[in-house]
């Protein structure tokens, strides 16, 4: 059996791309970290307040989920660490058994906080810095101290100087409307030409969809966390939450759509075109376009409403003539939930969808 290489290509358009996209998070971070330390030193006047520091870092990162619940757990996990590792120093002095003792603790108690592994060994760092690190002037728990000021100037500067997650959920957003819409593309192609190979290449990207459909939800679930407590970005919530409807849709309207290349996948082996079929996966896309364009444009939704229940009118195998012809009719089958999905996700219910649907 064949070893496959993973397929890592590195290009400089790409690095490029990836340190713009970068730039408010090293902003926000590199903001945070110098008010956090300014205001330890100068302020509180702790002569190496390297953990105001550390904890605002990490609390902050690069991670997609910016939401101030997330911020709280991973400060709240790193004071704990820093704090237990206080007083085992405290308690037990220096040396080599001890700090293996504070090491599991901290694990210990860092996955009992939460699952995530990489917050685990943050928090175990912190604690062996604490451990291993001179004693500061001042008193046991000054780094304690050090790291509640580092989880607080997170917690600010997520509100105050926020990382645009309303214009990154759109442009995760865009992401997924734009495989949808290569896949309505190649559906078309493939049943006015029979052409097997493009199909084929849809299935593959369709299949690999659903990390969109996470990043969508993930980025919305932030953005709107962090609209609660950012006074820039209260006045966006409504549409912040009206874009939860359409990822919702969309993501059960993806699922669909795999069902559907799938089904035209195995239908175009028999080498007949169908241009009725190719018409109504244009229409569809149609309807798909005006979706994305309501992320931006609530109006547009209206339209695309429209234009899908146009659509949804059609599908029915008798209209056609092939009610006796299951390959074929099985795809106009299941093209009715999909476009039931679409429809909820331009703001009808799902009672209100399926009421559209002809009988059959």
């Amino acid at each position: 059996m064949r070893l496959r290489t993973p397929n890592v290509h590195w290009t400089l358009r790409g690095s490029t791309q990836r340190v713009v996209e970068s730039i408010p998070p090293i902003v926000q971070i590199v903001l945070g970290a110098t008010a956090a330390f300014s205001f330890a030193y100068f302020v509180l006047s702790h002569a190496n307040p390297i953990f105001s520091v550390t904890v605002t870092i990490a609390s902050l990162g690069f991670t997609r989920d910016a939401r101030p619940r997330r911020i709280v757990e991973t400060a709240f996990g790193m004071v704990v660490g820093i704090a237990l590792s206080e007083m085992l120093l405290a308690a037990l002095g220096q040396g080599v058994a001890q700090m293996a003792l504070v090491l599991l603790i901290a694990l210990l108690a860092a996955r009992f906080i939460t699952g995530s592994a990489a917050f685990a060994l943050t928090v175990a760092i912190q604690a062996m810095l604490v451990y291993i690190m001179p004693a500061p002037e001042g008193g046991v728990f000054i780094r304690s101290i050090d790291g509640l000021i580092g989880g607080a100037t997170a917690l600010i500067f997520t509100a105050l100087i926020p990382r645009d997650p309303r214009g990154l959920a759109i442009k995760d957003a865009n992401k997924l409307f734009a495989i949808f819409l290569d896949s309505l593309n190649a559906l078309k192609i493939a049943v006015r030409n029979v052409d097997v190979k493009v199909v084929d290449e849809a299935l593959i990207r369709v299949r690999k969809s659903q990390p969109l459909v996470d990043n969508w939800r993930l980025s919305l679930e932030s953005a709107i966390a962090i609209a609660r407590i950012s006074p820039f970005l209260r006045k966006h919530r409504h549409e912040l939450l009206g874009q939860v409807r359409v990822m919702r849709g969309m993501d059960l309207a993806t699922r669909n759509l795999r069902v559907v290349v799938r089904r035209v996948d195995f239908l175009v082996d028999d080498g007949v075109p169908r241009p009725y079929l190719a018409d109504l996966f244009e229409q569809i896309s149609d309807g798909v376009a005006l979706l994305a364009k309501g992320l931006e444009e609530p109006g547009a939704l209206d339209q695309a409403e429209v234009s899908l229940k146009a659509v949804m009118h059609q599908l029915d195998p008798k209209r056609f003539g092939i009610a006796d012809q299951i390959r074929e009719a099985s795809v106009l089958l299941l093209l009715r939930p999909l476009l039931v999905d679409l429809l909820c996700a331009s703001g009808m219910t799902e009672d209100e969808a399926r009421a559209e649907l002809p009988t059959i």
